[in-house]
């Protein structure tokens, strides 16, 4: 970092930033501008919409493990099974629903992202999800709601978390928009 008062030259994704302003149609998307570690630029999701899909997913989550419990509950009516089986299967739903749901998030598109333009995608390359699909939906509609938790409670005893994220989510549309505009990789910027 400069010293206070010395002018630094901007590094290149400040550029990049800076003149895909009036590409992508605002000063917040093209401070959302990033490059992933091979150097590939994409514009990352909006808070907003980050919130919404993961809401979306969240509901859709909630909505299947009700439907189980529908589906056990009539299952222990008609004698089907016992009382510790309809226990022991209830608190199954939220451990099995969350994975198979993310089974339909390979491409990084469950209904969340899908209705909010989002994709989730690795960080190291910008590449799909892929395999690890499930366990990101488990995370996302089981953990992230204890991590929140947990964060918040460290928030206010002065800590913060550590790690950096695997996953992120980026505007599909707006990065398409960067790439058209001939912003693909930070390599190949200049900086004045």
């Amino acid at each position: 970092m400069a010293a206070p008062g010395i002018d630094r030259p901007p590094t290149r994704l400040e550029v990049v930033q800076a003149e895909a302003a009036h590409v992508l149609g605002s000063r917040a998307a093209a401070a959302r501008v990033d490059a992933f570690a091979d150097g590939v630029l994409y514009v990352g999701a909006g808070d907003l919409r980050r919130l919404l899909a993961w809401f979306v997913d969240f509901v859709v989550f909630l909505l299947a493990v009700g439907v189980g419990v529908v589906v056990l509950s009539l299952l222990y009516t008609a004698g089907t099974i016992d009382d510790n089986q309809l226990v022991l299967a209830d608190l199954a739903l939220f451990v099995v629903v969350p994975p198979l749901y993310g089974l339909c998030y390979g491409n990084g598109r469950a209904l969340g992202a899908v209705l909010t333009g989002t994709q989730l995608v690795r960080v190291s390359s910008g590449r799909r999800v892929g395999l690890k699909a499930p366990w990101a939906m488990t995370v996302r509609t089981v953990l992230l709601p204890a991590l929140l938790v947990a964060v918040a409670v460290g928030a206010l005893a002065g800590g913060s978390p550590p790690g950096s994220p695997a996953r992120t989510s980026i505007d599909r549309r707006r990065t398409r928009l960067l790439h058209a505009a001939g912003y693909r990789n930070i390599a190949d910027q200049r900086v004045p």
